[in-house]
């Protein structure tokens, strides 16, 4: 089903802006929080044009075949590094209820199934000067995309091919949007850490970040991955990207 604001506003219980076609989710709900927009409101959009990822990278969403959205969140300031877990195990369990097998989060947030990445999340704080404004929690998960012929072709999957049949994004969307409330009812709980801990597929592996390489140790609770380097030392990740290494070296 195309979505639209008629079929969301059958679906969703919450403040909603919908668009066809957006520079960026995130860029929208950033403006709508400073507007003064409760906590839980979502902005939608069918295409994103200038979508953001870590580091600047930019990604585009075509129409019809992805999931792109950003959560208005409003924690407190010590629950912040929360809604990357927050947002990772809320995938995870879109696609643990859609029947996919071998899930799996790859510190911090990126979920992937049989080894390829289905979502991307991109939190964004949004300050007064010294006072939190609140945070907006930008998620795009693939479902239907075509990525044959491209450069990700080997790394990347939706949630279509892993779950075997045709998918509603307004059902998806959704059910996505009550276990980020679940989750976000619990964000200073230690279930919430846990939970995210045990999902994680890199721990007790040779990983690499940046220059460092070593063994993925442990995480703290507030998402700070711990890698034991080649000279017995701990090392204390807070941000970028893991890649597994494999037993051959590569």
């Amino acid at each position: 089903m195309t979505l639209s604001t008629k079929t969301l506003d059958n679906q969703l219980n919450r403040p909603f802006r919908y668009y066809d076609s957006v520079d960026s989710t995130n860029d929208l709900a950033k403006t709508w929080l400073k507007d003064v927009a409760q906590a839980g409101s979502v902005i939608i959009a069918d295409e994103q044009v200038k979508g953001r990822g870590r580091k600047g990278r930019t990604w585009y969403t075509p129409p019809n075949v992805a999931i792109a959205m950003s959560v208005i969140l409003k924690p407190s300031p010590s629950d912040l590094s929360r809604i990357n877990i927050i947002g990772a195990l809320s995938v995870y369990d879109l696609a643990e209820h859609l029947g996919c097998q071998n899930i799996g989060i790859k510190w911090p947030n990126d979920v992937q199934i049989n080894g390829k990445k289905v979502s991307g999340i991109l939190p964004e704080v949004v300050w007064d000067g010294d006072q939190l404004t609140g945070v907006v929690l930008g998620m795009g998960i693939n479902v239907r995309n075509d990525f044959s012929n491209t450069e990700i072709a080997d790394k990347a999957t939706t949630l279509e091919i892993e779950a075997a049949k045709s998918l509603d994004r307004a059902e998806l969307i959704t059910y996505l949007l009550e276990r980020i409330d679940m989750w976000y009812d619990r964000i200073t709980t230690e279930a919430l850490f846990i939970t995210w801990k045990n999902r994680l597929n890199m721990l007790g592996k040779r990983i690499q970040v940046e220059e460092l390489e070593g063994l993925a140790v442990d995480v703290e609770p507030d998402g700070t991955l711990l890698v034991q380097d080649d000279f017995k030392q701990m090392q204390k990740i807070i941000a970028g990207d893991v890649f597994i290494i494999n037993e051959s070296g590569n």
